[in-house]
């Protein structure tokens, strides 16, 4: 398969490495807004780059008909209008917050979790996650999947809100630390327990390795996906 990487940082070093240790070529390695030509007629882009640019970059592979994997978060008020970009080019867009397989089997978990305990009015609920210095958006994307998948199962909640927190509102708090890859916990807390979920990444190999599955199965569909259409979920 051929591979555009749009953003070559960290991650797409990595996503380079492990994309082609599976056999894949990588046709483009850009840092500045695609074109038809820089992008060297690719099946598939793999989009980590920053919040600023991420619109731009995955309009410009969609007109081109390039599907996309993006990773990039902070930039997700114009999420819809991607969308449509995408199905009125015939082409395919899958977002995701976190592409690290373990992190959406989490998705999954607290969800059901939540679930669990919309019922339990003994015990509070708030999350937690501990990113490297260098990120920029916060709360981290995946707080936000994991926040918004506890408001959809339990109807105490109505919306997030970073740190403090009243009526309705559950709480993120978001800590910037050294160079942690990403730590996201929830805790169910009461006066005599805690509950706690934890997902924890040793390195950032998990989000890159479930970026090239992501494009390997999006490869020749149309439409919008998750990754739960991925894991089938």
């Amino acid at each position: 398969m051929r591979i555009a990487l749009v953003g070559y940082g960290k991650m797409g070093k990595i996503i380079d490495e492990i994309a082609q240790k599976r056999g894949h070529e990588i046709v483009a390695r850009l840092k500045e807004t695609p074109t038809a030509e820089i992008l060297n007629n690719p099946d598939v882009a793999i989009e980590f780059s920053l919040p600023e640019a991420a619109y731009e970059n995955i309009k410009a592979c969609l007109e081109n008909k390039v599907p996309v994997i993006c990773g990039t978060t902070g930039w997700l008020e114009k999420k819809e209008e991607i969308e449509k970009i995408a199905v009125d080019n015939d082409s395919a867009f899958l977002y995701g917050s976190n592409f690290s397989l373990g992190v959406n089997l989490f998705f999954a978990l607290n969800e059901k979790v939540a679930d669990i305990m919309k019922n339990v009015d003994e015990y509070s609920c708030q999350l937690e996650e501990i990113h490297h210095v260098h990120k920029k958006d916060a709360p981290s994307g995946t707080a936000i999947s994991i926040a918004e998948g506890i408001i959809k199962n339990n109807p105490k909640f109505n919306a997030w809100k970073l740190e403090e927190t009243q009526g309705q509102e559950l709480g993120i708090f978001a800590i910037r630390e050294d160079e942690v890859p990403g730590t996201h916990s929830v805790y169910y807390k009461s006066e005599v327990d805690e509950i706690e979920i934890k997902h924890t990444a040793f390195n950032r190999n998990g989000f890159a390795l479930g970026a090239v599955v992501a494009a390997e199965w999006i490869k020749d569909k149309k439409g919008n996906f998750t990754m739960k259409d991925v894991l089938g979920l």
